[in-house]
C-alpha cells in the first residue's frame, strides 16, 4: 500500500462522537511509552503526524487520522505507568472499553509490546481481555533495532511462552522498528487484504 495522504481528522473524548462516515478503523494501543507515535509516523511516512513525547501519557483522546481519504488510523491513550490521576486513568479506561466493544467500523486494534522487556502483566491481562471481548487484534513487537535478530526472536518467544498460559492458538504478530521500517510494508499490506476483502 502506498499512502498518499494521511490527515489529522480531531481528537474525540468519546466513541459515540467519533466520525460516523462508516470508512474502516485501525486503532493502534500500547502501554504508555512503548513507542506508538513514532510507529505511527512510520507507516505514515510523517515526521510529526503523531506527537512523540518522553513523557508517557501524551495521548488522551481518540485520534483520528484519515488515510488515503479511505480509512482510518485511530491513535488510542497508552495504559499503565502514564503520570496522571486515578481519575483520569479510570476514564481513559472506560473511553478505550466502549470503543473497542462499541465501534462497529473497528476491523483491528494492533497492540504495540516492547521487545525489548520481559513479559509484562498490564500486556497480557489487556491481551486477555482483547480475546475474552472478541476484539479482533494483532500484535506489534516495538523498538526491535535495539537488539540482534536471534535476541528478539527470544524475546518474542517468551511473550508467546506467557500468553500460552491462557491461549491455544497464538495471535499474529509482526515485527518493528520506526527506526528503520521494519514490518511497514506488511502492516501496510495486511491493512490493505481486510479492505479490499470489505469491499
Amino acid at each position: 500500500m502506498n499512502i498518499k495522504s494521511a490527515t489529522y481528522m480531531g481528537s474525540f473524548p468519546r466513541e459515540a462522537i467519533c466520525p460516523k462516515d462508516g470508512k474502516p478503523e485501525y486503532a493502534f494501543i500500547g502501554r504508555s511509552n512503548v513507542g506508538k507515535s513514532s510507529l505511527i509516523n512510520m507507516l505514515c511516512n510523517r515526521k510529526e503526524l503523531a506527537r512523540v513525547s518522553n513523557k508517557p501519557g501524551k495521548t488522551q483522546a481518540l485520534n483520528f487520522y484519515l488515510i488515503n481519504e479511505a480509512w482510518y488510523l485511530v491513535d488510542l491513550p497508552g495504559y499503565g505507568f502514564a503520570k496522571v490521576s486515578k481519575k483520569t486513568r479510570d476514564s481513559w479506561g472506560k473511553m478505550i472499553e466502549q470503543y473497542l466493544l462499541e465501534r462497529k467500523t473497528l476491523q483491528c486494534a494492533f497492540v504495540l509490546i516492547d521487545a525489548n522487556i520481559p513479559p509484562q502483566k498490564i500486556d497480557l491481562e489487556f491481551i486477555n481481555w482483547l480475546g475474552q471481548k472478541g476484539v479482533p487484534f494483532v500484535l506489534l513487537f516495538t523498538k526491535t533495532d535495539r537488539m540482534s535478530k536471534l535476541q528478539c526472536q527470544r524475546q518474542i518467544e517468551l511473550f508467546q511462552k506467557a500468553l500460552l498460559q491462557h491461549w491455544e492458538t497464538l495471535p499474529q504478530h509482526f515485527v518493528t522498528s520506526a527506526l528503520t521500517n521494519l514490518g511497514r510494508e506488511d502492516i501496510l499490506g495486511y491493512i490493505a487484504n481486510i479492505n479490499k476483502a470489505n469491499e
